[in-house]
């Protein structure tokens, strides 16, 4: 198979891992920049350049995108042309989206019943008094709807400090949400790694001391974890909800069971694999030799 992995860059981690995985299994793989990519949108043949080069329909068998947080709108529409142009899209450009708005995949998530922290939005500072009883009152967490690896995540400690930092947010015109301050899950989540519906591993994150944030780029550790029925099936119902083949699914274990933090579509490869001692990669191209087919994407670019 001729396989296309979008990613800016082929030296990190996961981009290097793929390419790995894919070769040592018989398959032709090219790293492709998205942000390199022009698009010829016709409605008889479709087209993708890169560079110097241009491809047409067929001439990519399947796609991983591995689109980063800040480039969405740009890195969406490429997949979205790989979707009109027939090749499989481990993820969709929809799902991708979806997963990216936190408020819509929270809303995504609460119509399916799937357990969420209490949760508040609003446009206004008119009734901030409300969204922090909404919430449990203080601690509570402020997180920026764009923010990610846990930049633009505040914990406010009391009501005070949380008044103050809601306003100042607000005050920029910042999007933002707060929510319950889970403190039995003692600034741990696990990380669930889903490849076609099924957890194929899991680790727990620990936040440093003195940081409630658990993100391994904010000095995090990682170990191997055991999860629950529970929380295999949240995982998996999370992924479904967001329509994701490949994700990871963050964890918080309260004391009402498993809530769903966030669904990431591009999950890092190299804290997993560190972790948990399995071959992650590998079983996304075995995944993919089993589900790639011509023009099967849901949306076919139209979503």
């Amino acid at each position: 198979m001729r396989i296309a992995i979008l990613s800016r860059n082929k030296k990190i981690y996961s981009t290097h891992r793929l390419v790995q995985a894919a070769e040592a299994r018989g398959h032709e793989v090219r790293v492709l920049d998205h942000l390199q990519c022009f698009m010829d949108i016709s409605s008889d043949n479709p087209t993708l350049h890169y560079r110097d080069e241009e491809f047409s329909k067929s001439y990519f068998d399947a796609v991983i995108p591995r689109i980063g947080a800040s480039v969405t709108f740009y890195g969406t529409a490429v997949v979205r042309q790989f979707e009109m142009m027939g090749a499989y899209c481990v993820n969709e450009s929809v799902a991708i989206t979806r997963s990216r708005d936190k408020l819509r995949s929270l809303q995504l998530l609460s119509r399916k019943n799937i357990g969420i922290p209490v949760t508040a939005f609003a446009n206004s500072a008119t009734d901030i008094a409300g969204i922090i009883r909404e919430v449990g009152g203080a601690p509570l967490v402020i997180k920026l709807l764009e923010g990610t690896q846990g930049i633009g995540v505040v914990l406010a400690e009391t009501r005070k400090a949380a008044e103050s930092v809601i306003q100042a947010f607000m005050g920029l015109n910042a999007d933002i949400l707060v929510q319950e301050f889970i403190k039995e899950a003692g600034g741990a989540d696990i990380r669930c790694f889903m490849v076609g519906g099924k957890v194929i591993a899991a680790m727990q994150r620990q936040a440093a001391e003195g940081e409630f944030r658990s993100n391994l780029h904010r000095g995090g550790s990682a170990a191997l974890v055991k999860i629950t029925r529970a929380e295999r099936a949240t995982a998996a119902s999370a992924a479904k909800a967001m329509g994701l083949n490949v994700c990871g699914v963050d964890l918080l274990r309260s004391s009402r069971g498993p809530l769903v933090m966030e669904v990431n579509s591009s999950p890092g490869l190299g804290g997993i694999e560190e972790a948990t001692a399995r071959d992650v990669a590998g079983m996304i191209i075995e995944f993919i030799e089993t589900n790639a087919k011509p023009n099967k994407n849901k949306t076919k670019g139209t979503g």
